[in-house]
């Protein structure tokens, strides 16, 4: 396991640079097995020395591209599987480890409600990306199209990474027990941040 102060969300990219040595230990361990470790979010405290207070519900990483510095650091590149749910941490002996279960979203009971919550989310984004535009600000990335071949799933973890939120919000879209929980949390986000975008735009 590799407690973070940031969210992986299935689906999503994580560059990491290691350099402590319990992590440089973790890496080698991935290596010698299936290339995979789970990320969970530190809600306080530190990832370095220890002493944190981890969330329990987080995401398995795999390994895309690795690499060792002269000094014994790694540079890695991971992308998001599965979500995962914590059942136990154990000893961080030489690093953090846990018992996990994978937590995969239910089934989606109807899949044209689905998309139309996903074009929702998507038409608000879009609301949201106009007025940082208009304020000169950087816009939140374009998702990725939702079509051809993504699981309702991975469409809503798409859709959620793209949302210009802050780490605990973030956790909260991963922990949603279900895809229409986790669109929904998205609107209720994206309408707070409208709002907040359209009251500096009347004062610019």
């Amino acid at each position: 396991m590799f407690p973070l102060g940031t969210v992986l969300l299935p689906g999503t990219p994580l560059a990491l640079h290691v350099f402590e040595p319990r992590y440089r230990e973790m890496v080698r361990t991935c290596l010698d097995g299936d290339r995979s470790f789970g990320v969970v979010m530190i809600e306080r405290g530190s990832e370095v020395g220890g002493g944190d207070v981890r969330s329990d519900v987080g995401t398995r990483a795999h390994l895309v591209e690795v690499a060792a510095t002269p000094d014994g650091r790694y540079r890695l590149l991971a992308v998001g599987g599965e979500r995962l749910r914590v059942l136990r941490w154990l000893d961080d002996d030489p690093h953090p480890w846990a018992e996990v279960e994978a937590w995969p979203d239910p089934p989606v009971a109807d899949a044209d409600a689905h998309r139309g919550a996903l074009d929702e989310v998507t038409a608000r984004l879009d609301r949201v990306r106009a007025l940082q535009v208009d304020l000169g600000e950087p816009p939140a990335p374009v998702p990725a199209t939702t079509d051809g071949g993504l699981t309702p799933e991975a469409a809503t973890h798409r859709l959620a990474a793209c949302l210009p939120v802050g780490p605990f919000d973030r956790q909260r879209l991963l922990a949603s027990p279900d895809g229409a929980s986790r669109l929904a949390l998205a609107v209720r986000l994206l309408d707070d941040l409208t709002a907040e975008l359209e009251a500096r735009a009347d004062l610019a």
